[in-house]
């Protein structure tokens, strides 16, 4: 699997009562068996407050890549995506209970996620040769 690009944004309501600001969106980008391939996650916003619980950082952003600041939105969809390679076949997912998402970051290795950001956004994509590598 071949890593293109991985990004994190809120969503903003687009009509009045909706509830959309309540929500973020973590989106993948990748290529597998050469198709090119999206995995969007939804998940509450609330849930990027709990940083410290899943990840070894004090704060948002988590860290640096040469071009910009990594959010905790940014990496969920690739967290995801490496927990479970059922999800190859998915092009959304939508997770609102914590325990669902603490899952996904058990035993994930930061410091090897560091270095697909640093790749993808220095325009080089990042080849993933087996998701278990992730792991501690």
């Amino acid at each position: 699997m071949r890593i293109v690009a991985c990004n994190g944004f809120g969503l903003e309501k687009e009509k009045s009562n909706s509830p959309e600001d309540f929500f973020n969106r973590s989106v993948i980008q990748y290529i597998k068996d050469g198709e090119e391939k999206t995995l969007n996650v939804l998940y509450l916003r609330y849930f990027d407050e709990m940083v410290t619980l899943w990840t070894p950082y004090p704060a948002n952003p988590l860290f640096k890549s040469p071009n910009r600041d990594i959010y905790m939105a940014d990496i969920i969809a690739m967290v995801c995506l490496l927990k479970d390679p059922s999800l190859v076949n998915r092009k959304r997912i939508y997770i609102n209970a914590e325990k669902d998402l603490a899952g996904y970051f058990e035993n994930i290795d930061f410091e090897k996620l560091e270095k697909v950001f640093i790749s993808i956004d220095q325009a080089k994509p990042y080849d993933i040769e087996s998701h278990v590598d992730y792991y501690i």
